[in-house]
């Protein structure tokens, strides 16, 4: 199951795929899912210091004993504490001397301005303790900002990725490849895991069926076709397999790739977007605590009008 490389703009050549410590992994112990995602093949894994699982990453590298030259890790600077200082201590949880990308996990999140923490980043690369920087969850008028006053162009920036909000990304996409940078996309399978019965279905079980892949697969492929670096996981070997499989599979037509861009414009179901998590837990934190004062009202006016 080979897979390749991706240039980025400073000349480096980082893995198509990554396996990811965040989602359902943060401030989890990750040993054992790290080790089997190198033992399945995967060269390439993504951690932050929000995930707070970096020690158990760096465990995981140490006990598969794999040569430092033949895996990549990134890692992201929270925000808060300095870029440099917290990396040099997920130096030390990871066992490093350097991490292979360093990202901004989200400019929102930064307790200085994107341009004083991208000052600081820059001088990191400068002294080897990460080879590349970038972004992540990065807007284009903060990029176009940043770069009014960067020296080094950001290498990658990491975002949410998937057929659904690709029409939002697409000014992004343009941006990006601009000024070279690579992107990299999380929660690709959202169609599948998130909103599911939604429009993209039919094209993708169509190009599945054609190819004899995996939905997963298919979705995968179309990422791919974007030029776009995959960011997955899963706590299951033969899904990690699954994954890995995607770069053994003939491209899909112009014509699934249409078809699956213009199903993604027309975005998931209305069902599976009530259903959405998210959704229920805003609606949640809004209904509940009016029902509970509707009852408190009605049991107030009960009591006072009670004969």
């Amino acid at each position: 199951m080979p897979f390749g490389t991706i240039t980025l703009n400073d000349g480096r050549k980082i893995p198509e795929i990554a396996f990811g410590t965040g989602s359902v992994w943060k401030y989890q112990d990750v040993t054992e899912y790290v080790i089997q995602a190198l033992d399945t093949g995967f060269s390439h894994i993504d951690t932050a210091q929000w995930y707070r699982n970096e020690e158990s990453v760096g465990k995981a590298l140490k006990e598969t004993g794999v040569a430092r030259q033949d895996f990549w890790i990134t890692t992201k600077y929270k925000g808060t504490g300095g870029a440099r200082k917290t990396l040099v201590q997920s130096l030390k949880e990871l066992g490093l001397e350097f991490v292979d990308l360093y990202l901004i996990h989200n400019p929102a999140d930064l307790d200085q301005s994107l341009e004083e923490v991208w000052a600081e980043f820059e001088q990191i690369r400068s002294e080897g303790l990460a080879k590349s920087i970038g972004v992540s969850n990065t807007k284009v008028i903060q990029l176009q900002q940043l770069m009014k006053h960067a020296k080094i162009t950001p290498a990658v920036n990491q975002v949410s990725f998937n057929p659904y909000n690709y029409s939002e990304n697409l000014a992004l996409l343009e941006f990006a490849a601009k000024y070279g940078i690579v992107i990299e996309g999380y929660s690709s399978l959202a169609p599948i895991t998130k909103y599911p019965n939604g429009a993209v279905d039919e094209p993708v079980n169509l190009a599945a069926k054609r190819l004899n892949a995996t939905p997963a697969q298919v979705i995968f492929s179309w990422v791919r076709s974007k030029g776009v670096l995959i960011v997955t996981t899963s706590s299951k070997k033969s899904r990690l397999e699954e994954y890995l499989g995607v770069f053994d599979l003939p491209p899909l037509t112009k014509e699934e790739i249409a078809a699956i861009d213009k199903a993604g414009a027309e975005g998931p179901s209305a069902w599976s977007t009530i259903l959405d998590k998210e959704v229920v837990g805003y609606f949640n934190s809004v209904t509940v605590p009016l029902f509970l004062l509707i009852i408190s009202l009605l049991i107030t006016i009960w009591i006072i009008w009670m004969p």
